[in-house]
């Protein structure tokens, strides 16, 4: 019974610290919101050939403070994307997992 409890607490303890990862909580949420037009991984086309792939944008942006700028809001100016912010933990999550991806 002890080996049951204890190897119940390790799945548990896993899966809570797996859900905190903040790389995979940002791929998640760039998944759900940025997938069906952008490239968001370490290579490939974007679905909509007019949008760069996530892993160019050390191109465009200083990412030491792209979190910071995800906060703030990010206007493309394309009228396919609104305008868009981005919680703090949300920002450095997506911020954690694109720094996974730059080339």
């Amino acid at each position: 019974m002890p080996l049951i409890v204890s190897g119940l607490a390790l799945l548990l303890l896993g899966s809570a610290a797996q859900a905190q990862d903040p790389v995979k909580q940002g791929r998640k949420i760039l998944k759900d919101f940025c997938a069906g037009c952008h490239s968001i991984k370490k290579s490939g086309d974007s679905p909509n050939k007019s949008a760069p792939p996530l892993r160019m944008l050390n191109r465009s942006f200083e990412m030491d403070s792209f979190a910071q700028d995800l906060t703030r809001g990010i206007l493309s100016g394309h009228p396919d994307m609104s305008e868009f912010k981005l919680s703090e933990d949300d920002a450095r999550a997506v911020s954690a997992y694109l720094r996974t991806i730059q080339k």
